[in-house]
């Protein structure tokens, strides 16, 4: 499990963001010197993650004005993905697949039987996992001014 203060783990997934261009390789290391807001949900076209994603899509601009990429993630592939942002008008980061969960077994927030957790992470601008919450039920998920807090106390 990664603690607050490690290194965080490095990854490359496939992914989308919506554009011919944005269907490719995503890399933790192409945001170095950015920090990252990363964000776990169990599943496309649920409702609490539906409900999550799109609350991160129009509040973006919070995460923009301190700086921050969010990149979210799930086990589901990436033509799932592409369906999911497609009936939602499209979100406002990227959407990961960790169709095998290394990503996610790396990160710590895989549940008993192998389930995603609902788990968002911060990590600042050298690598480092300055903030991490795991949820037990996943019924709810972090506000995004909670996680902008986070990301600004991660360059203080």
């Amino acid at each position: 499990m990664v603690a607050i203060g490690a290194a965080a783990p490095g990854f490359e997934l496939e992914g989308t963001d919506g554009t011919d261009e944005g269907r490719r390789t995503y890399r933790l290391a192409d945001y170095a010197g950015t920090p990252v807001v990363l964000v776990f949900y169990p599943g496309d076209n649920t409702p609490v993650c539906t409900r999550q994603l799109n609350e991160y899509t129009a509040e973006i601009d919070a995460f923009h004005d301190v700086g921050a990429q969010v990149l979210a993630i799930s086990p589901n592939d990436v033509p799932s993905h592409e369906d999911f942002a497609d009936k939602q008008g499209g979100f406002g980061f990227p959407l990961l697949a960790d169709t095998d969960k290394a990503v996610g077994e790396a990160y710590g927030i895989l549940g008993p039987l192998g389930f995603y957790r609902r788990s968002v992470f911060v990590i600042d601008a050298a690598g480092t996992v300055a903030y991490s919450h795991r949820a037990i039920a996943g019924l709810t998920f972090r506000p995004t001014e909670e996680l902008v807090r986070a990301v600004e106390a991660a360059k203080a």
